[in-house]
C-alpha cells in the first residue's frame, strides 16, 4: 500500500524534466505544467490569464497549451519566459 508521501513522490516524478522530455510532445497542458512548477491548476490558469505564466503558452482558439521546450528551459534555468498578456485576435494594436 502506498502512503501519501509515495503518491506525492510519484506525482513529482511524473512532472520532472526527465519525464517531460521522455513523454511530452511539442506542447503540454497548463495543468501538467503547473504541477511541474509546483502550483495548482487554478493558479496556473490565473497566471496564464494575466500573462504571467513562467513559460511560453499558446492560445489556440479556446485551448491553451504550454510550449514544452520553454517549460524545460525555465525548469533548468529558473528564469521565466513570459508570453505576455493576451491580445485579442481582432483588436488593433
Amino acid at each position: 500500500m502506498h502512503s501519501q508521501n509515495d503518491a506525492i513522490s510519484d506525482t513529482d516524478a511524473q512532472h520532472s524534466p526527465e519525464q517531460i522530455r521522455a513523454t511530452w510532445g511539442g506542447t503540454g497542458s497548463v495543468e501538467d505544467a503547473s504541477r511541474a512548477f509546483g502550483f495548482s491548476r487554478a493558479k496556473g490558469y490565473d497566471l496564464v490569464r494575466r500573462g504571467e505564466f513562467p513559460c511560453r503558452v499558446l492560445r489556440l482558439g479556446r485551448t491553451t497549451r504550454v510550449v514544452t521546450a520553454s517549460l524545460l528551459r525555465v525548469l533548468d534555468s529558473g528564469e521565466p519566459e513570459y508570453s505576455g498578456p493576451h491580445v485579442g485576435c481582432c483588436t488593433p494594436s
